[in-house]
């Protein structure tokens, strides 16, 4: 930890700047140093205090395995360079036990006292119960967990299905694991804990991909078959920039981006969890009691009888699975060689697999509204071969992946946003791993 002082100097002389890049590209340089500083006087006005840290937890995109993670399939995702940022330090004296936190999110302080940490009903859904859970979490796992004083900012938006909630609840693990525990809990612990924060005490069910994507950092091929005990493997793309991409793509001549829509989610629970269930129903045909390890000749052989006892859309589905599972892993391929064409290619099945098989793209609670849909090929008349997109998470709303080539991104941005909105396509680089913390360092050693 360092005195704001030192930080600020640190920051003022370029020390943070590499960093930056690698954490929020090198086209938000000067956003990150403006951020930084805002940050450190905040944290000053509100909490002084003499030495404090500095933390991130990034937002992460899904690459491919769209609807696989939940039925134990493999994926690929990416940490992405939108985050939380949180000054900390800790709380002393009869606060000793009290995590508070200022977030310019919300007009009101979140204030947890975790001398209780067991889940409060009146606290689902708030930012509260995440920071109980998370405590909860550590202590459970025989990890420590106090109180601390902390202000955060984000660059996630809300409901743009960036997984703002599961880099919030990184972060505050995070923040324990420096404190309290000297960085010794794994980033696998802390995505763990994470994810049961957020289905046990913010009462939201979820996968284990969003937690595990902001807690790795990179881009990552996560494999599910055992649900609780991931294996996660770092992916290094074989192209120019492989290592460090600062803007774009990694140097490939394309840029990443997500289209928020704007549709809305209101009464589309039912729709999102027909997908696991009817995945669930047609692998019982096979005796099994998940999608992974029933092969597309089983399913091709057997489908009239799957039809007649789960139905057509759960058998459809589980095809969109079998498919999905493999191309994750030739995703990662294509990656790793540097092949970009493949990797399109991939991609582009990817979403029409979506659309035809897993049937998430239109919204049959209320067809008048189909804003994936639309988005999608308003998408393909502006690119045409200039790029892709595809259906982008949970599906039925929200938003869309799409890939674009340099030359045509600017016109592309400005056609979609004339038709969903000022914002609503948001730019992405992948993060780089191990920037969990801002540190002062001189020749690899800590200064103060």
């Amino acid at each position: 930890m360092f005195t704001r002082e030192a930080y600020q100097i640190y920051l003022d002389s370029g020390g943070f700047d590499q960093d930056f890049c690698a954490m929020h590209s090198s086209s938000r340089l000067d956003e990150s140093r403006r951020r930084l500083t805002k940050l450190l006087n905040w944290m000053e006005e509100s909490f002084p205090s003499e030495l404090l840290g500095i933390a991130s937890a990034p937002g992460r995109t899904e690459l491919g395995g769209n609807h696989t993670d939940h039925n134990h399939g493999r994926v690929l995702a990416a940490a992405i360079n939108l985050d939380c940022l949180a000054a900390f330090s800790k709380a002393h004296g009869a606060n000793s036990q009290v995590v508070t936190i200022l977030s310019e999110n919300f007009e009101k302080p979140i204030i947890v006292d975790l001398s209780d940490t067991s889940p409060r009903p009146e606290e689902e859904g708030t930012s509260e119960a995440i920071v109980r859970g998370v405590a909860d979490g550590f202590r459970r796992a025989g990890f420590k967990a106090s109180g601390f004083n902390g202000c955060v900012t984000s660059t996630i938006p809300a409901g743009s299905g960036l997984s703002s909630s599961a880099a919030f609840e990184v972060l505050i693990g995070r923040i324990f694991n420096y404190l309290f525990n000297d960085k010794k809990v794994s980033a696998l612990d802390i995505a763990r804990i994470a994810r049961r924060s957020e289905n046990l005490h913010f009462a939201k069910p979820c996968g284990f991909m969003d937690q595990t994507a902001s807690s790795f950092e990179g881009i990552l091929k996560i494999d599910f078959n055992d649900p609780e005990n991931p294996v996660v493997e770092q992916i290094t793309p074989g192209f120019s920039c492989g290592e460090t991409p600062s803007t774009g793509f990694y140097g490939t001549g394309y840029r990443l981006c997500v289209v928020n829509t704007g549709g809305s989610h209101a009464d589309l629970t039912s729709e999102y969890a027909s997908i696991p269930y009817e995945m669930l129903q047609a692998a019982k045909c096979f005796g099994r009691s998940e999608a992974r390890g029933i092969s597309m000749s089983e399913v091709l052989e057997s489908m009239g009888m799957l039809r007649e006892k789960a139905g057509d859309r759960a058998a459809l589905r589980l095809m969109h699975f079998i498919g999905e599972d493999e191309r994750a892993v030739q995703q990662a391929e294509a990656l790793s060689g540097g092949d970009m064409v493949e990797f399109l290619r991939l991609v582009a099945d990817s979403g029409k697999s979506s659309c035809r098989l897993l049937q998430n793209c239109y919204n049959t609670h209320n067809p008048a509204e189909q804003p994936i849909p639309t988005a999608l090929i308003l998408t393909e008349y502006l690119l045409g071969s200039k790029g892709v997109g595809r259906v982008h998470g949970g599906g039925f709303a929200g938003t869309i992946q799409v890939y674009a080539q340099d030359s045509c991104f600017d016109e592309y941005k400005t056609a979609m946003e004339k038709v969903f909105g000022a914002g609503s396509v948001i730019e992405l680089v992948v993060r780089q791993p191990g920037l969990d913390f801002l540190n002062i360092s001189k020749n690899g050693r800590e200064v103060r």
